[in-house]
């Protein structure tokens, strides 16, 4: 299990590395999903594999559509790839800076961690997962009403700037 939990944190820094070097929005989507997956591979080893699961599904059905409108207005003929010399120096530049941080904390990480929720107590009635969607519905409800509408308002946002021809507020620039 600690192999495959530190697994799962090297695929999510690799992952944040090329969301964050990458200057085309194409191959940025690449890392994105890897983080996401990884992130809730992450989640399943600590315990809550249904709260991994509907973010995971919320991930790819909500914010890749808005990518996916935002990756058509920046069209590029020719984008950079991950193999191209600005991007492999942004790279490097990023993995020093995680090594120095890692350098830093090193000190503190130790494999108590690993345990999930669930392990921790004996004879619990509830597991941590559904506990926490219950909470999520109860009385964080209101939040994800207000995360359903700030999502649909990015969505209508993008589309309106990505409209096309004369219309869309970006294309006169």
């Amino acid at each position: 299990m600690t192999y495959m939990m530190c697994l799962f944190m090297f695929g999510l820094v690799v992952g944040l590395i090329v969301v964050a070097s990458n200057p085309s929005p194409y191959f940025g989507a690449l890392g994105l999903v890897v983080v996401s997956g990884m992130g809730c591979g992450m989640l399943v080893g600590h315990g809550a594999p249904f709260l991994s699961l509907v973010l995971f599904l919320i991930y790819l059905g909500g914010m890749l559509v808005v990518f996916a409108y935002s990756a058509a207005l920046a069209a590029e003929p020719y984008p950079e790839s991950l193999g191209s010399r600005p991007v492999v120096l942004n790279v490097g530049f990023y993995s020093i800076v995680v090594l120095l941080g890692a350098s830093l904390f090193w000190g503190g990480w130790y494999e108590g961690g690993w345990m999930t929720g669930d392990e921790l107590v004996e004879f619990s009635v509830f597991r941590g997962d559904m506990a926490g969607v219950a909470l999520m519905y109860c009385p964080g409800g209101w939040m994800l009403v207000v995360s359903a509408w700030v999502l649909l308002l990015t969505l209508f946002v993008v589309l309106e700037l990505s409209r096309g021809l004369s219309r869309g507020a970006l294309r006169a620039v």
